[in-house]
């Protein structure tokens, strides 16, 4: 979606800090070759050092440093693979596959008005898509409580709006009430987050016949396309398995709103 693909590789990177920035969330900076390849709404696999964990964890991009080699990954600790990942400090080492996926499709979007809709753990991508964006953007964060995470670093490139579901900071409900209540208009969204949240999204999206795009968050297994085990339904039929679905980590996990079925 985002031009021509770069070769994806498994290479043995570096952690250059690490920290908890709210409950179950870590902010973690790695130093890979990695870092020149990534663009919003990518993403990595990260692979446990314990063998017992065979599969890797696919992470999103938050913040991409081409001429540091640094990436920017923030995560919430979900089960053993990233509770294994939220001990590691500075210099410790891992292995990771990359860059793997379809990001957001910026230049779409440039000199236009543009919502950027994060949710819960779909906030980290929106950073350094706002930081590629060329537009006038309007930043809706939405959060389970006041335990708030990036919402000053997404402060820098644009108007950040929030609502909480329990009402403790901001707008009480989710990133669909903010703009109920504020009057705010895009020509285009960009947006990634639970699935409920998209499906708000694509269904506003249609009604005022806007532009939409949106990362699904899926569970995956292999991460290159081969397994099949993260697919979502879709208008047309995908020529690797001859029916009406996508592979969310090879060609997503950024889509068109009106092109998957969700």
């Amino acid at each position: 979606m985002n031009g021509q693909k770069i070769p994806k590789k498994k290479v043995k990177a570096m952690v250059v800090s690490q920290e908890q920035i709210a409950e179950q969330i870590y902010d973690l900076w790695i130093e890979t070759e990695l870092a020149r390849d990534a663009r919003a709404g990518q993403f990595v696999a990260l692979y446990p050092h314990d063998a017992a964990t065979l599969l890797p964890r696919p992470i999103s991009i938050c913040e991409a440093d081409g001429e540091a080699h640094r990436l920017r990954l923030v995560y919430r600790v979900a089960g053993r693979g990233t509770a294994e990942f939220s001990t590691y400090g500075a210099k410790d080492t891992l292995d990771v596959l990359g860059v793997l996926g379809n990001g957001f499709p910026v230049e779409r979007a440039a000199g236009k008005r543009v919502f950027l809709m994060g949710g819960g753990i779909g906030i980290p991508p929106m950073l350094q898509l706002a930081k590629e964006l060329d537009a006038e953007k309007q930043i809706l964060l939405g959060y389970r409580n006041g335990d708030l995470f990036l919402q000053e670093d997404l402060g820098r490139y644009g108007q950040v709006h929030i609502a909480t579901e329990d009402g403790s900071v901001g707008v009480q409900g989710n990133v669909m009430d903010i703009i109920r209540g504020s009057g705010l208009t895009a020509d285009v969204i960009m947006a990634c987050g639970p699935m409920p949240m998209l499906r708000a999204v694509k269904q506003y999206a249609a009604e005022r016949g806007i532009d939409a795009y949106i990362s699904l968050e899926e569970r995956m297994a292999c991460g290159v396309g081969a397994c099949l085990g993260c697919v979502c339904a879709t208008r047309d039929v995908d020529s690797h398995s001859h029916v009406n679905n996508a592979r969310i980590c090879t060609d997503g996990p950024v889509f068109e709103a009106k092109e998957v079925n969700i």
